[in-house]
């Protein structure tokens, strides 16, 4: 028991000699992170608009909606992907918290071994050429954590596993607003085809006008070919139209991850009204609420902690490790108190020369450091600049939208005014067909800008960050 003291008492001595050099080659310190704590956003926030809502899609009243955007998050390969990183990120936790402490393992051997003649010692002097060793128990180590190395690696894996979860979140959010844009794209092609087709309907009534009037001298037949011109037009339109729907569902069935003939049928419905606004304080709270600049500040944090590792390699590692064995050369006397063989020591180890190994290590990790802060400051700049293009874009189309709709009016008027005329007397059939395409005209632009106001709709929701909330203190997912 006194060699054991005497072994602690010198593996201390050495382990102050050791802390005393490392106290001499002095780590370099770590840099600042200057993170932006707000996001630029310009544009008129209003203080009665609340975020979005975590299933945002919901406000939208769509019955297919809600299913397309439920099998897509419970199927869709993307998603599937994104949780594999996250659960990849969070068993790197658990490696990562079990690397160090204390270590525990059984030891349990029994071996024949034959003297050497010709060994240290003679078996002749012995008196045997075979023996044999058996050995039981348990050997132990523990790494003192001084530095906050093992700590710091731990958290470094938290905060990865923070950043997949946010990623899978963003992933999400990404999903559902493909799902939907694509969604009602399909309904705009539908509304708009019907307007083309009655479009054609009134074009081919004026030619069968123009017809009768060729017939009685009243029309050059010029105007016969202009009028099946502009119908072929028409029907180019619905062509394009049409195979705008098909291409709609291919997306549709692509964002599902199955066939088209898979997606479930849909059903003719018109858009719905959006109420989406800009909230009060985007700026501050914009940071908080994407989920794809919280997925950055987490790497940012891991880069920090992975750099504190790095420093903490410029001081010593210190181990206490032991044996508590029964040895035996007769097994029969293995579990006798006599055969009791007990170790303890303690290591300190410390590289003074690496060649610069431990410097550039941490140069490394400050790289990362760097790229992971500018990322980071990139994504709040681009994240406000998305949250600017949607707010503007809605209010642009909230504008033209109120403007399109006094000419829909007027032209209206104007239609209800030629129909009277032509219900009073014999007067020209010409005047009504012109004014009704004009009506339809209008409306297939408002259609256009309904949808428009829908998509910008959905964007500015994904750009609010979808319901998304981060937490502001690390747990562990």
């Amino acid at each position: 028991m006194r060699s054991i003291v005497n072994s602690l008492r010198g593996a201390a001595s050495a382990a102050c000699m050791v802390v005393l050099t490392a106290c001499v080659l002095k780590p370099p310190e770590l840099p600042a992170t200057n993170l932006r704590e707000a996001a630029p956003v310009a544009g008129n926030a209003d203080s009665t608009a609340p975020w979005p809502a975590t299933e945002g899609w919901l406000q939208y009243h769509d019955a297919d909606l809600n299913a397309l955007i439920e099998r897509a998050l419970r199927d869709a390969p993307s998603i599937s992907s994104a949780t594999a990183r996250f659960e990849s990120a969070r068993e790197s936790v658990r490696l990562a918290g079990t690397a160090g402490g204390l270590q525990v393992n059984g030891v349990a051997s029994t071996q024949e071994t034959r003297l050497s003649d010709n060994g240290i010692f003679p078996p002749k002097l012995l008196g045997f050429h075979w023996y044999n060793q058996s050995d039981l128990g348990f050997n132990f180590s523990y790494s003192f954590d001084w530095w906050g190395k093992q700590r710091a690696n731990v958290e470094s894996a938290l905060d990865r596993a923070q950043a997949s979860a946010a990623d899978r979140q963003q992933a999400k959010l990404l999903l559902s607003g493909a799902v939907g844009q694509a969604y009602f794209g399909w309904q705009s092609d539908q509304a708009r085809a019907k307007l083309a087709r009655a479009r054609i309907a009134l074009w081919e009534q004026g030619e069968q006008l123009a017809l009768k009037r060729v017939a009685a001298e009243l029309d050059r037949p010029e105007t016969i070919k202009d009028l099946r011109a502009q119908q072929a037009a028409e029907r180019e339109g619905l062509i394009s139209l049409e195979s705008s729907a098909r291409l709609r569902l291919v997306t549709l069935a692509a964002l599902l991850g199955c066939s088209v003939s898979e997606l479930p049928p849909l059903s003719f419905k018109e858009l719905p009204e959006v109420t989406t606004g800009l909230p009060a304080n985007v700026s501050l709270d914009l940071v908080a609420r994407r989920p794809d600049i919280a997925a950055s500040r987490w790497r940012v944090e891991a880069s920090l902690q992975g750099l504190r590792v790095a420093r903490a390699e410029y001081y010593p590692d210190i181990t206490v490790s032991g044996l508590l064995a029964l040895s035996s050369i007769h097994i029969e006397k293995l579990l006798e108190v006599g055969s009791l063989a007990p170790q303890l020591g303690a290591a300190v180890h410390l590289p003074l020369f690496d060649n610069g190994l431990r410097a550039a290590n941490f140069s490394a990790q400050r790289s990362r450091l760097a790229e992971a802060v500018a990322v980071y400051n990139e994504t709040v700049v681009s994240a406000a600049r998305e949250v600017a293009t949607a707010a503007q874009t809605r209010a642009q189309i909230d504008q033209q939208i109120i403007e399109r709709e006094k000419q829909l009016t007027l032209a209206k008027d104007l239609l209800a005014a030629h129909e009277a005329r032509l219900r009073a007397s014999t007067a020209d059939l010409r005047p009504v067909l012109a004014a009704a395409r004009t009506v339809n005209l209008n409306q297939d632009a408002l259609a256009q800008l309904a949808i428009a106001k829908v998509s910008a709709d959905i964007s500015l929701q994904g750009a609010l960050g979808g319901g998304y909330q981060s937490n502001s203190e690390k747990e562990k997912p």
